[in-house]
């Protein structure tokens, strides 16, 4: 008997389905020479301190650092996971063979192996690799199955990932906990990855609370009922090079300075002096990854990360998209081929799919690219026709953003025409002027020559040659992405001249913004950096904080934990979470970057480029040496 193991029991069933495994046990399903039985997740964890020696049970700093000589597991006190276990172990025993069928990645074979060797588990084992759960894929990966031991450094990764945690965590939050607490029945919780994404929130807290705002002045003038920002200052005679130059973007510091640039150009000629056009395509969209997905939810819906992962993840399981936990934006080259059915099955999109269908998709590089896909490729549409019935209307938002970039990226680049228009206006002799001396200013609109891939996101009415969006299906981001409304100008010609309105506006400078949950999750994602550009993103992704299906998991603990509160969109540090990284001096467990290079070294165990016994080591290290830094002081 062939024994499969999943990791809940509704994949479970999905498999036992494929298989023919139709006769119910408790516990399993039964069938056609297979038995297949699940988790809840994890039933195993790693030992608790007391488990290994009386001596580590009461919290003592004597008793510091806690390092076992071999780390070991334990059932999860629970009657429930205690049950299940033991079905399982009974059928293991038994079995000629073992199927594991967890989730496809670090997480998944670590929760399998823990339960395989708690169950003492002898025969040959197999790894299902499957990225969707629709019957095509489990067949599929049944029909490949490959031995557990091409998986070794996946398992290995995710068990230095468990034992880092716990020698950090469990040190650090007692050794904090005894030093610092105020209260009796307080505990300062440290965690290996918790620490360093609170401090990146407190950080940028007291960077809006010390912010001292500075005032300046925009010079801007209304030609032809189009908007004008001063830019520079230019002259007919040879510029003197000492001259104080104005501000970036026509700011003035001095408000005497404005109003004498106010005065000067007041009641002259405004003239046009260059209209530059420049046309340029924009490539649709990238497809999601996991946390650009977690991303727009947040901005679009104000779904928390953990909300958006549960959306996902059920529709992985109801078998409408593929698996969620990933952190690439790209497909494999064997899934192109693929890409005519799963649009075919988009049958609530015809309407866009149907300009698609019966040609040859585009192959970007921008989106099959196999150099850029591990494990997973990118979340995409499995092809099965959503039922709405089955879908909550939050199922559907994400699905619907799902769908439609998938489609998008094989729609045309989106055509588009940039102006820009400059204008000056000579300034008056008497006004501190010399004469010839001219003010500067710009403005510049964009056009839609043709949306492209931009209909999969809205309507579009085309009016004399150029395009406007009547309806927006994605919203714009409120975290500064550049807007998609396209700003029309008027027919200006070089040369023109004419009144305007010119104007002088009191501005402030602006804090920084208190992180959303969408841009605490890019600061995880690059360790801190903040950055618009993909190409730069990816390359700081191999040195991100946590795991795209941890970070979730990682901001509920600082909310459950009181480190962290929400205010509409807006994360602030609480007085015990500004408090707790007041008291951490050692830049290890609260640093973003050092702690992203931590995860380099775990996805390069992972990938057979660093040992698994050195990481151990270096981190046991590490852990003596806060230790005894901490209790020096």
């Amino acid at each position: 008997m062939i024994v499969c193991i999943a990791e809940k029991p509704s994949v479970a069933k999905e498999i036992a389905k494929v298989l023919g495994a139709n006769t119910s046990r408790d516990g399993y399903m039964e069938g056609n020479g297979y038995q297949v039985t699940w988790t809840f997740g994890h039933l195993c964890t790693l030992k608790e301190p007391h488990d290994y020696t009386e001596m580590w049970k009461p919290w003592s700093l004597s008793r510091l650092p806690m390092i076992p000589q071999r780390f070991g597991i334990k059932l999860i006190d629970n009657k429930t996971y205690e049950k299940q276990f033991h079905i399982i172990e009974g059928l293991m025993q038994k079995a000629d063979g073992i199927v594991n069928c967890g989730d496809a990645g670090q997480e998944g074979e670590l929760i399998q192996r823990w339960v395989m060797q708690k169950a003492s588990a002898h025969c040959p084992v197999q790894r299902l690799w499957v990225s969707s759960l629709t019957e095509e894929a489990i067949k599929e990966g049944f029909g490949s199955l490959k031995p557990q031991e091409e998986y070794q450094s996946l398992y290995e990764a995710g068990l230095c990932r468990a034992i880092g945690d716990w020698l950090l965590g469990m040190n650090a939050t007692r050794l904090y906990t005894l030093k610092y607490r105020t209260e009796r029945n307080q505990v300062l919780s440290i965690g290996r990855v918790q620490t360093p994404t609170l401090a990146l929130i407190v950080r940028r807290q007291q960077e809006i609370e010390n912010f001292k705002p500075e005032q300046y002045w925009v010079l801007s003038t209304i030609y032809r009922d189009t908007l004008f920002t001063l830019q520079g200052q230019d002259s007919d005679e040879e510029e003197d090079e000492s001259k104080e130059k104005k501000g970036p973007k026509g700011r003035i510091t001095n408000e005497e300075e404005g109003r004498q640039a106010l005065a000067s150009i007041e009641g002259q000629e405004f003239e046009v002096t260059a209209i530059t056009k420049k046309a340029s395509n924009e490539a649709p969209p990238r497809l999601f990854d996991l946390t650009s997905l977690q991303v727009e939810c947040n901005k679009k819906y104000s779904f928390s990360a953990d909300e958006t992962l549960k959306y996902i993840q059920s529709l992985y399981e109801k078998k409408l998209t593929t698996y969620p936990r990933v952190d690439t934006t790209f497909l494999s080259d064997d899934i192109y081929p693929k890409c005519p059915t799963i649009l075919q099955g988009l049958l609530p999109y015809a309407n866009l799919t149907q300009p698609l269908l019966g040609k040859k998709l585009p192959k970007s590089k921008k989106v099959f690219d196999n150099s850029k896909v591990t494990d997973h490729h990118a979340i995409i549409p499995t092809g099965v026709n959503p039922s709405n019935g089955d879908l909550t209307i939050n199922e559907k938002r994400v699905y619907d953003l799902v769908a439609r970039h998938f489609i998008a990226v094989f729609y045309p680049d989106c055509k588009v025409s940039t102006t820009t228009v400059t204008g000056r206006v000579e300034c008056k002799a008497d006004e501190g002027k010399k004469k010839g001396d001219k003010l500067t200013f710009k403005t510049s609109g964009k056009q839609i020559l043709h949306p492209g891939w931009r209909l999969c996101f809205g309507k579009w009415i085309e009016n004399a040659g150029s395009w406007q969006q009547e309806k927006k299906i994605v919203s714009d981001d409120d975290e500064g992405d550049k807007k998609d409304e396209s700003k029309t100008l008027p027919d200006f010609q070089k040369g023109e001249r004419g009144p305007h309105s010119p104007t002088l506006t009191e501005k402030w400078t602006s804090p920084p913004k208190p992180y959303t949950e969408a841009t605490l999750l890019r600061a995880m994602e690059t360790a801190g950096k903040l950055v618009d550009d993909d190409e730069l993103r990816d390359a700081l992704k191999e040195n991100g904080i946590g795991r795209p299906s941890t970070r979730a998991a990682i901001i509920e603990t600082l909310f459950k934990r009181g480190y962290i509160r929400k205010v509409r969109k807006s994360l602030y540090a609480t007085e015990t979470g500004v408090q707790l990284i007041s008291l951490i001096h050692e830049e290890l467990l609260k640093s973003a970057e050092l702690t992203g290079r931590w995860e380099k070294k775990l996805r390069d165990i992972e990938a057979h480029r660093y040992d698994a016994h050195q990481f151990i080591d270096e981190l046991k290290t590490m852990v003596t040496q806060i230790v005894q830094e901490v209790m020096r002081n």
